[in-house]
């Protein structure tokens, strides 16, 4: 039974699709997948062409919008919207610390989890829009990991689309992903010097929190166990476009002082747990790295191995000089599998889908060199998450592909911009600008 029920200006339907956990063993085990039909008020009855947004991650369910917030009212002047929850994220059958011991142990939760990646994901779409729009082809709109989707989608099954939209997400087509990372670390550096040049004061506190850390170690309230490292990783922040001046905010009340003299503030601690704990999206920890695995090679946990590279993101060598303490960025280190209590459980599991060697090619440069679908991305100029000369390279790769390069937006910029970037790009995927 499907249901619906309106917010301003918006009818909404909660949509529910039975699919193959593996979509070659059709008649096998089964998960369910949740997704969001959203159209506006006034065009509830029409006949409109769908949109189906893939969120970025890997391991978040799509934006849960009030009314026609960010892109989404841009979207609902034209189409009948599908905001879907990727297997395994928001209200479709959950992959967690929960849930995963159901399939067994360790090695089992990595066998069920390798059905994680773009593949399925692009399969589960296919699986819906044959229910859905009665077969016609569909815009997809991918943010971030959602594009990487998308490439997969022009890749394996272009008939199931009329136009494709990419925010911040073009993938290399054949890095490995210690060549993402050895193009990350330089980025993060940029992202953290410029933070620093905007709130100068943020070297000093960021220091003093960083040596606390490394005599303390305190557990938050949370349980979670708050390193120097675990602080660094707060520079994912410094990849949207409000990041710098919410980082800012963050380390401007860290500590109180106390009986025992300074200690680290509630205020401060719950902040940091919201923002570190990965409960809440377990899936992106797990299958991070899988998303970049497409030959015979491990990833074999390698943000931490090429961080090694880069000692300049040490946080004790850099209190044991007058170095700033550098942030990290977005990446995946077997200690949060240790620091984190939703992913304690999970640490074995882990370090198998870290050793696996048999990762298969999620894109197909030949057939997305023959490409008629019309695409337009943009790219964001430095962007921290995606390296924008992977991107470029990428677009290139493309036959058709429309790129706007743009340091107007940081990787939020689909959020952000409102309207004015899916707005842009699709005049683009129609050659109107």
């Amino acid at each position: 039974m499907t249901l619906s029920y309106r917010q301003p200006g918006v009818v909404l339907t909660d949509r529910r699709f039975t699919v193959p956990l593996d979509h070659d063993t059709p008649d096998g085990e089964t998960i369910e997948l949740y997704a969001r039909e959203a159209v506006a008020s006034d065009k509830a009855d029409a006949d409109l062409p769908w949109l189906v947004y893939l969120q970025g991650g890997p391991g978040f369910g799509a934006n849960r919008f009030i009314g026609k917030q960010a892109w989404l009212g841009r979207a609902l002047e034209e189409y009948r919207v599908l905001l879907l929850d990727q297997r395994g994220t928001g209200a479709s059958t959950p992959a967690n610390r929960q849930t995963l011991p159901l399939r067994g142990g360790p090695r089992e939760q990595a066998d069920y989890l390798t059905r994680f990646r773009a593949d399925s994901i692009v399969r589960d779409c296919e699986a819906i829009r044959a229910r859905l729009t009665g077969g016609a082809p569909w815009t997809v709109l991918g943010q971030s990991f959602g594009g990487f989707c998308t490439v997969n989608y022009l890749s394996t099954a272009p008939e199931g689309l009329r136009a494709a939209v990419i925010t911040g997400g073009l993938p290399s087509l054949d890095a490995h992903a210690d060549d993402v990372y050895r193009a990350a670390y330089p980025r993060i550096e940029r992202k953290v010097a410029a933070h620093y040049t905007r709130y100068p004061q943020d070297v000093e506190r960021a220091r003093r929190i960083a040596e606390y850390l490394l005599r303390h170690e305190p557990v938050l309230n949370g349980g979670y166990r708050l390193t120097a490292e675990a602080f660094q990783s707060l520079g994912i922040l410094l990849g949207g476009g409000e990041g710098s001046h919410r980082l800012h905010f963050l380390l401007e009340n860290a500590f109180v002082r106390t009986a025992r003299g300074l200690a680290l503030s509630d205020s401060f601690q719950e902040e940091v747990q919201a923002l570190l704990s990965y409960a809440g999206h377990p899936l992106y920890a797990l299958v991070h790295e899988a998303i970049y695995g497409q030959d015979g090679r491990p990833t074999a946990w390698s943000a931490e191995r090429v961080r090694a590279e880069f000692p300049q993101f040490d946080a004790a060598k850099a209190l044991a000089g007058e170095d700033p303490v550098l942030f990290t960025g977005e990446s995946v280190h077997p200690w949060m599998f240790d620091t984190d209590p939703a992913l304690r459980p999970l640490r074995e599991t882990a370090h198998l889908l870290a050793e696996r060697t048999d990762w298969t090619p999620l894109y197909d440069p030949a057939r997305l060199a023959a490409n008629e679908v019309p695409v337009a991305a943009a790219i964001y100029h430095d962007d921290m998450y995606v390296d924008t000369a992977h991107a470029l390279e990428t677009a290139r790769s493309i036959r058709g592909l429309r790129t706007w390069v743009t340091d107007e937006f940081e990787h939020d910029g689909v959020r952000a911009g409102g309207p004015r970037v899916l707005d842009r790009l699709l005049a683009l995927t129609r050659d109107e600008v």
